[in-house]
């Protein structure tokens, strides 16, 4: 019988690092399990997780943080979905909006009907009918409140934010719990005879063992890679951007409720308000543009003076050939890359600390639960990256080398079935679960151009005039509701405007 796990080591701070010890600092407190975290200062973070899916409310409340008091520390601001400019052709822009698009009627979802109407030329545009899209055309935001049947009781909403102050802020939470932080960098990892890490050796001299290791070390995968060779699985050839230049500017405006993706000649470009600043980044590949290039693009479209020179990141879309090698999880960008267009780089860091919990190895790893655990992970990278694909293969821009390679280019398999299956009546299935439900799907797949030729056969229960009454009906409802949300600003000085 193998003895109790009696120390786990976290390799790497940032927000992975840190999201990881504050969540093991918590869940374990009242456990004899060390938790030790090493970071180095001189050891810089990507940072570009700024934005995020509503999936973040719920590790945020796992590990006990008040809202407003996260909001202030992170120069945060609240979120409603992205909007996606210029992606299906130029000139043209969707919304893919958090929460409910209209009202759900006997069973079947809003959009079948409402595809029945557009169909016949008896359906308003889809944004009137989604509140989260009528928020962020007119900059509005609250919080749910006790309405009864209205939608203005379930408004899904995620976080803009300062991913370095978010950082700063769980470390305390993780302090706070327990955890123990050591300044250093790795000059050496030995390893037992069975090929298990056993210890990190710092600049410093000195040695720190550990029964389990977490490699956030980032695209330097110091453990999961450098020391076990775990082998990467590279995506490029699907999503082909592989570089990024990211730079922070003044505010010119109130900050927006969503985040922007505005696509580029051979990529796109992000804007994230924040309240002290706004963030941006030019992702592209480096096939179709030069550095140079890409970042006069950059310049081009900033709305706001740049607060520093912008920085250049490199990555390699893919994931790791195995996330949990003998005893070392791999967590954050140490375990693949998925580019930020979706905001879910922070929803896979929070995914793999959720997931290690459900096969947590109080009495060391056992082989049938890292299997599983792997391809539980497999399985949420795998229909994230076809998520991915959607956006660039589903397009009817032509205009640069880029993009004619894009929508042409071969697809997975179970994209390809995704999208047939919408072509042909409308039906989205979501599989075991994935991330993206059958709303989002729609949202992307009708934003990009794709058009059904028809839709489910019970949208027909309904005649043509009480279900245009029930769509201007639905429409009225979403207009009231938005009317009723004050400003995103002033809903930000009143409940968590952060210190100057």
């Amino acid at each position: 019988m193998q003895s109790p796990l009696k120390k786990i080591i976290v390799l790497g701070g940032g927000s992975s690092g840190w999201m990881t010890g504050a969540a093991l600092g918590k869940i374990l407190k009242n456990h004899p399990c060390q938790i030790q975290v090493i970071e180095s200062d001189d050891i810089g973070t990507v940072g570009v997780g700024e934005a995020t899916i509503p999936q973040i409310l719920l590790f945020n409340d796992l590990i006990g943080l008040d809202e407003d008091t996260f909001l202030k520390r992170t120069q945060g601001t609240f979120k409603l979905g992205i909007q996606f400019k210029d992606w299906r052709k130029t000139g043209h822009s969707y919304y893919h909006a958090f929460g409910e698009v209209g009202k759900n009627m006997e069973g079947v979802q809003f959009y079948h009907y409402w595809l029945k109407m557009r169909q016949l030329g008896k359906a308003a545009p889809l944004d009137e009918y989604t509140l989260s899209s009528l928020a962020c055309n007119e900059k509005r935001f609250m919080r749910s409140m006790d309405a009864g049947n209205s939608p203005l009781s379930n408004i899904a909403y995620a976080f803009h934010f300062d991913a370095g102050l978010y950082a700063q802020y769980l470390r305390e939470v993780a302090e706070e719990h327990g955890v123990i932080r050591t300044e250093g960098k790795v000059t050496e990892v030995t390893q037992h005879p069975s090929g298990d890490i056993r210890s990190l050796i710092l600049a410093d001299g000195s040695e720190h063992e550990a029964d389990f290791f977490i490699d956030c070390s980032g695209f330097a995968g110091l453990l999961i890679e450098q020391t076990l060779k775990t082998g990467y699985e590279d995506w490029r050839h699907w999503l082909p951007c592989d570089r990024a230049i990211a730079v922070p500017t003044a505010s010119t405006e109130a900050p927006w409720p969503f985040t922007r993706s505005a696509a580029q000649k051979a990529g796109w470009q992000w804007r994230i308000p924040l309240q002290h600043r706004v963030g941006n980044g030019h992702v592209y590949s480096s096939e179709f543009m030069d550095d140079e290039e890409a970042r006069q693009i950059l310049e081009q479209n900033l709305d706001g003076e740049m607060l520093r020179e912008p920085r250049q990141i490199r990555f390699v879309t893919g994931k790791r050939k195995q996330f949990w090698n003998r005893n070392c999880l791999a967590v954050g960008l140490a375990s693949g890359f998925m580019e930020p267009l979706e905001s879910t780089s922070l929803h896979l860091v929070q995914s793999a600390i959720s997931k290690f919990f459900t096969f947590f190895p109080f009495s060391g790893p056992k082989q049938c639960d890292i299997d599983e655990y792997n391809r539980q992970m497999d399985f949420e990278f795998d229909s994230i990256r076809d998520f991915l694909i959607l956006h660039y293969h589903a397009t009817e821009r032509e205009d640069t080398p880029f993009w004619q390679y894009c929508k042409n280019m071969s697809v997975p398999d179970s994209l390809t079935q995704k999208i047939e299956q919408f072509k042909e009546n409308g039906r989205i299935h979501r599989f075991n679960n994935e991330l993206f439900n059958d709303l989002s799907w729609f949202e992307v797949m009708y934003g990009q151009g794709i058009r059904p030729q028809g839709y489910h056969a019970l949208a027909d229960i309904f005649d043509q005039d009480e279900l245009e009454r029930r769509l201007t009906s639905i429409k009225n409802v979403i207009r009231r509701s938005a009317d009723h949300m004050p400003l995103h600003e002033e809903y930000i000085n009143k409940f968590c405007k952060a210190p100057m």
